[in-house]
Formats: structure tokens, C-alpha cells, sequence
């Protein structure tokens, strides 16, 4: 069958193509309109009078800025229905931008701290994927570990959560997110050997603000399966051949890593460099209330600013779900639809 999608451009078919994203923090698509009705639905005040005002307090200068505001806008989120709501707006941005898996990341402890059990915030999440997936949305669920936080509190937000393991049969594993400066992957050994001994996955940021060595203590210390961000590995040459002939995935992020000062421009993002010396990145879109994109607008960035072509992108896709937490069956069902499509059997 001829090629009926030569006629669009590579953006297009990006945009239009079957894709996972593996790094998108459910907290972080809360939008402003989203909080405000949260807020006022819960009876709670926030710092900012407006939607405009909130938006326009997203100027942000490094992580923990980042961070600051991003808890404040978590702390309208009370009920099951508020994390049902949060979660199926998610999904209906990502089903619009053709995303046909995605692996979940949410943070119990910003929760419990305000005294939200961890089955309410599970509890919502997983009703709003189980109807998602009705219109073609699969997905996983990852527990995440506040970094900043100790590993004692990890640990018992790891013991909280053990039922919910065997419960929700979507909740696969356990990740480790929020500062990653001062804050190394050793630092959380423990609980890692913890939730290894379970059989749940493993991923953990690594390398965004924190330094190659972070990287090294996430694959040899926690023993991740894949490594969130890890853009920073490019300033380590072996590293970047032992993530290459491993085939470790970085879960990549782009508009995040550059509303971050990560990088000052698009044009200086190690992402292209790292694709062609084989390393297994993915694109995704981390928080993309707070970011300026979901993950079509982050597919349309890198394509424009690091030139990319039709092979790379196509790559960058597969990727995506090579590195996906499904069966065989699955992965093999899931490059098959992207085949079918790249290659012209569907448009």
C-alpha cells in the first residue's frame, strides 16, 4: 500500500501518531481552571485571586520553584472525585494528542501530610484510567517517593501502600521524584530493595539538576529498569554507552527540562545527541499544566529546534513503547498499531 501519509509533514505525523508517554506526573497536569474548581468545590483558599494570577506565577527559575507552587496547587485535591476529575482531564488530553499508553506517576505523601488516605488518591486515579481505557487509553500506575522527604517516611508510605499493590492491579511500581539536588538515589536504598523484593518495577529521576553520578546510583544502588530525565548522562561518555548497549530508557522531557533552565534553549538539548549514540530516549511531557505542553506540543518542539527526520522520530516512538511496563503481547500489539501507521497502512 503506498505511503498516505508522505503528503503531511513530520510534525503532523508525529502529532497524529499512536504514542506512550512514561514520565507525566498526574499532579502536574492539574490546570488553573481545574484548581480554582477544586478549590472552591473544597472550601479552600489559595494564595492567588485568580486563574491569570495563578498562570502567571509560572515563571519558574530551577526545580524547587517549580515545586513550591506545585504543592499549592495539590492542596485542593481532597476526595476521590477530585482525583477522579484531576486524572480523566489528563486522559482526555492525552487521548486527544493520540496517546494509546501511559505509565502514571503520582506522590502519595503530598496527600497524607494533609491527611488524604492513600486508597482515596488511588482509589481515583485508577476509577478515572479504568474508563479511560474503554476509549483506548491503557495504563500503568507508580508509586512516587518524595526525595526531599526521608527514607523513613518513604518506608512507611511504602508499608501504607503494600495492599494496595495486590489491589489495583494497575499499580506496578514505585519511582522517586521532587528535589533531586542533595537528595542522591542512595538515600533510598532500602526501600528500593523493598519494593524489588515485591517484584515491582523501578524508575527514579536521575540526572536533570543532579550529576552523572546520581545516574550511576540509580542503576547500581535502586536498580531502576529505566531512568526519568537522565539528560545529564551526555557529561559521562561511559555512562552513555552502558545506557546505550543496556537499553535502559531515559524518559525524557524536553519543554520541562527548558522551563527548568536545564538548558537555555531548545537548540542545546542533549536529546538528538543522545539518540544517536543509541541510547533509548523517549519523549514525554512530566508536567504539563506547569510546562507550557502535553506531549504532542513536546514532540513539536524537539522536531523544529534539533532537526530531526522521519527515522529519528520514528525511533523516539518505538522507544516509548519498547521501554513500557506491559506483556510481550502487548508491546508486540503496541508497535504494531505505530508500524501500521508510520508506514502507511493507516493514515
Amino acid at each position: 500500500m503506498a505511503n498516505t501519509n508522505q503528503a503531511i509533514s513530520l510534525t503532523e505525523r508525529a502529532v497524529r501518531a499512536p504514542k506512550s508517554e512514561l514520565h507525566i506526573h498526574i499532579e502536574g497536569s492539574l490546570e488553573p481552571e481545574l484548581i480554582f474548581k477544586l478549590a472552591q468545590r473544597n472550601g479552600v483558599k489559595l494564595a492567588y485571586d485568580s486563574i491569570e494570577s495563578l498562570r502567571e506565577a509560572y515563571a519558574f527559575t530551577d526545580l524547587q520553584s517549580f515545586l513550591d507552587i506545585y504543592y499549592a496547587g495539590a492542596s485542593v485535591l481532597l476526595t476521590e472525585d477530585d482525583f477522579y476529575d484531576m486524572t480523566m482531564a489528563y486522559c482526555e488530553r492525552a487521548l486527544a494528542d493520540n496517546v494509546v499508553h501511559a505509565e502514571i506517576f503520582f506522590d502519595p505523601q503530598t496527600h497524607t501530610e494533609r491527611g488524604v488516605a492513600i486508597e482515596t488518591v488511588v482509589a481515583g486515579i485508577d476509577r478515572a484510567l479504568a474508563d479511560a481505557e474503554k476509549r483506548g487509553l491503557t495504563s500503568r500506575l507508580i508509586l512516587c517517593f518524595l526525595r526531599h522527604l526521608s527514607e523513613a517516611d518513604a518506608l512507611a508510605t511504602f508499608d501504607a501502600a503494600l495492599p494496595l499493590f495486590d489491589r489495583y492491579a494497575r499499580l506496578i511500581g514505585v519511582g522517586l521524584d521532587s528535589s533531586e539536588r542533595g537528595h542522591p538515589p542512595s538515600k533510598f536504598e532500602r526501600v528500593f530493595e523493598r519494593a524489588r523484593a515485591k517484584g515491582l518495577k523501578l524508575v527514579a529521576h536521575a540526572g536533570e539538576e543532579g550529576p552523572p553520578s546520581y545516574i550511576y546510583e540509580a542503576l547500581d544502588l535502586l536498580k531502576v529498569d529505566r531512568v526519568d530525565h537522565g539528560v545529564r548522562s551526555i557529561e559521562d561518555a561511559a555512562l552513555v554507552t552502558r545506557l546505550a548497549d543496556s537499553r535502559v530508557a531515559l524518559t525524557v522531557c524536553p519543554l520541562s527540562n527548558i522551563k527548568l533552565c536545564v538548558f537555555d534553549d531548545m537548540t542545546k538539548h542533549t536529546l538528538k545527541d543522545l539518540l544517536d549514540r543509541g541510547v533509548a530516549v523517549t519523549v514525554n511531557s512530566d508536567d504539563p499544566a506547569y510546562f507550557g505542553g502535553y506531549v504532542n506540543e513536546n514532540y513539536t518542539a524537539i522536531i523544529d529546534a534539533l532537526k530531526l527526520d522521519g527515522s529519528e522520530v520514528y525511533a523516539i516512538l518505538r522507544n516509548g513503547f519498547e521501554a513500557s511496563f506491559v506483556t510481550p503481547q502487548e508491546r508486540d500489539a503496541l508497535i504494531a498499531k505505530l508500524d501500521a501507521y508510520w508506514h502507511g497502512a493507516s493514515a
